[in-house]
């Protein structure tokens, strides 16, 4: 948090070290958060770029109150969220249209494995009701706390609590309906 006070007061002095310190840092964060949101690769990465436009366009102004990562997550899952809400009917992505998953892992035994398993996962989330994907996505990938969670879904922190558990006990069912085929 003071290394985030420091790039940001560097930032409003026209420091572009300290913009792209912050988006070295965050990008990666930030593009999962997107992409698990919309389940589309190129919209988040738009977002993603738009978020950090506006960052950069109101830095000036920018006055941090919380966390850094706070804020920029909470920027990129409004901004999914208002597009889903504009393209009316939440598609669901075809397996064929996941890009391949980049692994570490020495045997392509694994790599098959595990490129099948993050298919069935994405393939899990979309089926899911978008208050619950959110809820899940930024507890896990995002990292915010239930009351964070709850002041951006404007709803109380026992929704945000709920809405989480319930995404996890429908994705464990969709997994393991899966597993049992």
């Amino acid at each position: 948090m003071v290394e985030d006070k420091l790039l940001i007061w560097k930032l409003r002095r026209g420091s572009r070290d300290a913009l792209c310190r912050i988006y070295e840092k965050y990008r990666d964060d930030l593009l999962r958060i997107a992409a698990g949101l919309l389940n589309e690769t190129n919209a988040a990465e738009d977002i993603v770029h738009d978020v950090f436009v506006a960052f950069v366009r109101s830095a000036g102004q920018f006055q941090l109150t919380g966390s850094l990562r706070g804020y920029l997550t909470t920027c990129v899952a409004n901004k999914a969220r208002n597009l889903n809400r504009t393209k009316s009917i939440q598609r669901t992505v075809n397996l064929d249209e996941i890009e391949p998953m980049a692994s570490n892992l020495k045997r392509p035994e694994q790599w098959i494995i595990n490129n099948e398993e993050f298919g069935q996962l994405n393939s899990a989330m979309a089926k899911l009701a978008y208050e619950q994907k959110e809820a899940v996505i930024l507890r896990i990938q995002g990292r915010m706390k239930f009351r964070e969670i709850a002041r951006m879904q404007e709803t109380s922190v026992k929704t945000a609590l709920s809405r989480y558990r319930y995404g996890l006990n429908k994705l464990r069912s969709i997994m393991n309906s899966e597993v049992t085929k």
